[in-house]
């Protein structure tokens, strides 16, 4: 068996070219959808993360905001900050890139976003709505995952899905996603025992660890016709490479690359969450602009 490549690429083409259409319909109504994004310090990956976001958006047409602060910049200067972006009526969505310096309390600061444009879905308020299945806003890297498996027919109605990874980014609230699609969960973590057992115990394995010196789903982990989704990002030798060994392949029956896989579909989410805020801002119902 050789594993079906999942091309995170292709479909999040398909999600931006959809969100550019609805971005040209929201400016001929005479609204311009736009992000405002805030990056404390100089962490490097953290400033890429945030550029890509920025052309991502250049390319949908979708108006940023950039606000790149000193590593000192304290935690009541970051709540002014947020609060004029939440005042502002310019301003659709707001994210905060994480993590944020270690003086900086990042639940305060992520809290304070206001909900209706909290594109990452991270305050408690947003949170609590997916947690009854009725939110707007959806995370992006577990949306994006959601749409990768939709795309690709990967039904996890009565599937054990293991998810290793609790973060509040990924593991937690895919949990939650992936339990209203009738799935059954188990999230895993550093401190779960029989960590190889669990992961060749799943259907679908989710990684995301991103650091291959504390995990690596190696090919005896994964039980035949597993469906593997790989949201690590780590470098080594000079080269991107995510949580599962490339033998996985051979097992796995279907697997995202790294690069090429999930990442992509994270920043397509973003765009779509951006115009999402942006219409419901407005009182536009997108669902009567849907495609046909």
């Amino acid at each position: 068996m050789t594993a079906v490549l999942i091309d995170g690429k292709s479909v999040a083409g398909k999600v931006t070219e959809h969100v550019k259409r609805t971005v040209e319909m929201l400016k001929d109504k005479g609204i311009e959808p736009s992000l405002a994004t805030v990056l404390v310090g100089n962490d490097e990956a953290s400033a890429t993360y945030v550029r890509n976001k920025h052309r991502a958006c250049e390319q949908v047409g979708i108006k940023t905001m950039n606000y790149h602060l000193p590593e000192d910049y304290s935690t009541n200067q970051l709540m002014e900050l947020i609060e004029m972006l939440n005042e502002d009526r310019r301003v659709h969505g707001i994210l905060v890139q994480l993590p944020l310096p270690r003086h900086i309390n990042e639940f305060l600061i992520t809290s304070m976003i206001k909900p209706s444009k909290d594109v990452d879905c991270l305050t408690p308020f947003n949170i609590g709505l997916l947690a009854y299945d009725v939110a707007k806003l959806l995370p992006c890297t577990p949306s994006g995952i959601v749409e990768l498996m939709k795309h690709y027919r990967i039904d996890p109605a009565g599937k054990h899905v293991v998810i290793v990874n609790r973060s509040v980014l990924v593991g937690k609230p895919l949990s939650i996603m992936l339990l209203h699609m009738d799935a059954t969960v188990t999230v895993c973590h550093s401190k779960t025992t029989n960590l190889e057992e669990r992961c060749r115990e799943a259907d679908i394995v989710v990684t995301a660890v991103g650091d291959r010196s504390r995990f690596v789903l190696s090919k005896d982990m994964v039980k035949d016709g597993a469906v593997v989704i790989d949201v690590g990002i780590d470098r080594v030798d000079g080269r991107i490479v995510g949580d599962a060994d490339t033998d996985v392949r051979e097992k796995a029956s279907y697997i995202t690359p790294v690069p090429g896989g999930v990442g992509p579909m994270t920043v397509a989410m973003l765009l779509r969450n951006t115009v999402i805020a942006a219409a419901l801002s407005e009182g536009v119902d997108l669902a009567l602009h849907a495609d046909r």
